[in-house]
């Protein structure tokens, strides 16, 4: 039997960390072959995300340094090499485990490297993303698509797919300690010519959660990111070393 494992990277989702882990379709993914880990990512929570996450029957990771990017890194250190492939998705219960299908099966079947779950694409539920945020999404999948040539339709999703060794090999090359991870993640995928493809998913509003981005400032730390990444080529340097 081949193995999914699944890194949801939390700071206080005690709300949605529960239903996160109990919507994870395994018997469906049992069904097409695929075992089930799940890792959790406690980053300084200061509610029961981690005590919730453990009796859901979660192995919970903790990482003291904040910020998503330094939390994600740490769970990627922590996939067993057994992995087939990987998945990651928010705590907070605004993306729905019960389509990880979409992502997995075009891996699973030999179609691509990684797939992106594109809200942008998908549904979004009414009050989920702010017209601002929405229009700030549009804009860097745009760009992306220009100048990186990335086939994508949803650069700041955090919902992924990703074989074993792409995703192994990519963090080898990630540095974002906060909410530039996804644009960083998206465009050095694309420079290191990964086949990625896009499907549509669901976008829930987001219940109570310390996970927030500010659109504004957040924002142009991401354009940032994806400007400071023209110029990166995969092994110039020694920051895979």
């Amino acid at each position: 039997m081949k193995k999914l494992t699944v890194l949801i990277p939390c700071y206080n989702e005690e709300k949605g960390i529960g239903k996160v882990i109990k919507s994870i379709p395994k018997t469906k993914l049992k069904a097409i072959g695929y075992k089930v880990d799940v890792l959790v990512g406690d980053n300084n929570c200061k509610d029961k995300t981690a005590e919730i996450a453990k009796k859901a029957g979660a192995t919970v990771i903790s990482e003291k340094k904040k910020g998503k990017g330094n939390m994600v890194k740490t769970l990627v250190k922590n996939i067993s090499k057994d992995t087939d492939i990987v998945v990651m998705l928010d705590g907070d219960n605004t993306y729905k485990p019960q389509e990880m299908l979409r992502l997995i099966e075009p891996i699973d079947t030999g179609s691509c490297d990684v797939v992106l779950g594109s809200r942008l694409s998908g549904h979004i539920t009414p009050g989920s993303m702010p017209t601002f945020n929405r229009m700030g999404n549009w804009m860097f999948t745009f760009w992306v698509r220009v100048f990186y040539h990335g086939n994508v339709t949803d650069v700041c999703t955090g919902y992924f797919a990703w074989k074993y060794a792409n995703v192994k090999q990519l963090f080898k090359f990630i540095n974002s300690e906060e909410f530039t991870l996804e644009m960083e993640m998206v465009t050095k995928m694309a420079k290191l010519n990964y086949n990625i493809i896009s499907v549509p998913i669901t976008y829930d509003q987001r219940g109570q959660s310390s996970s927030e981005l500010k659109a504004l400032t957040d924002g142009r730390k991401i354009m940032f990111e994806g400007i400071k990444n023209l110029n990166w080529k995969p092994y110039a340097n020694s920051e895979a070393k």
